[in-house]
């Protein structure tokens, strides 16, 4: 039984592993990311490393999307931002 879901979780990192490489917005694909993170997370704990699961869990499910997404967010406030009277922004 442990086998088979070991086997399940794998399938399951290996397709969300996809799914964030096929993603073309970077929004989105924080997103599906931040669903990798939690597929890694489940793959550790059933591999018996509740630590690394933790870790994945506050770092890859939350962290690492929260960043990503809030650069996003600034990059595109700095490009939509109008230049001033001298021509610069």
């Amino acid at each position: 039984m442990a086998d088979a879901l070991i086997v399940a979780a794998l399938v399951l990192t290996a397709f969300m592993a996809t799914a964030v490489v096929l993603t073309r917005d970077p929004a989105r694909q924080a997103i599906v990311l931040s669903g990798y993170g939690l597929a890694l997370a489940i793959l550790f704990l059933l591999l018996q490393a509740p630590d690394v699961a933790m870790s994945q869990t506050a770092v890859g499910t939350v962290v690492v999307p929260l960043i990503v997404i809030l650069a996003i967010h600034a990059i595109r406030r700095h490009h939509t931002r109008e230049p001033d009277r001298r021509g610069r922004e």
